[in-house]
């Protein structure tokens, strides 16, 4: 599918097949892609935590306003940040980098996130957006129908899969077979409301 065509396509789709299981190596083929995701300092900040287990899914269901995509979907992930990313180890981000883009890169980044909570949490929002949407644009190319979700209990679901103190929960991310066709698109605002030249 034409990237175009599949940003034209993409809907978030409330109801999934349940019955259907997508293969392992489709799975991976999508996370493989997730992970080509940009991020600033190339810190990779996200986290996928895939869950498999039926009771599980019940439970965050549960903390998710009762919503099927969670227990339905073929694959559901919970998309996660750390916000100590920058630190561990960072020299592995730009292992493959010249020494001076290297020696220039990694005192920068610390400089840019350290002592800033604010920034960090920033980061991992747009991080794990921009992963979002590589998900669900490439789930959309595989023939899988998706839906961003973040309606539920954020600390309920951190707790239910042992979220360190250290990471954020950002968003879900449900994709499956669609069983229904999605709502007509709700409206899209005209141009010339939402892009502006220069200066507000």
């Amino acid at each position: 599918m034409e990237t175009r065509d599949a940003i034209r396509a993409r809907r978030a789709v409330k109801h999934f097949d349940p019955r259907h299981r997508m293969t392992d190596a489709e799975v991976r083929e999508l996370l493989e892609l997730a992970v080509l995701s940009p991020t600033a300092f190339n810190i990779q900040n996200w986290r996928f935590v895939v869950v498999k287990d039926p009771e599980l899914r019940r439970r965050i269901r549960a903390a998710a306003w009762d919503q099927a995509q969670v227990t339905d979907a073929s694959l559901f992930i919970v998309l996660c940040a750390d916000l100590r990313a920058f630190e561990r180890n960072p020299a592995r981000y730009w292992r493959n980098a010249p020494r001076e883009v290297q020696d220039f890169i990694l005192p920068a980044l610390d400089a840019y996130y350290r002592d800033k909570p604010q920034v960090q949490r920033d980061e991992a929002m747009r991080s794990c957006g921009i992963a979002a949407q590589t998900l669900m644009l490439a789930a959309k190319d595989m023939g899988y129908d998706s839906c961003p979700m973040d309606g539920f209990d954020f600390e309920a679901v951190g707790r239910l899969i042992r979220l360190p103190p250290d990471h954020v929960v950002a968003m879900f991310v449900a994709i499956g077979k669609g069983i229904r066709e999605p709502w007509p698109r709700g409206g899209q605002l005209p141009l010339e409301e939402v892009v502006i030249e220069d200066r507000f």
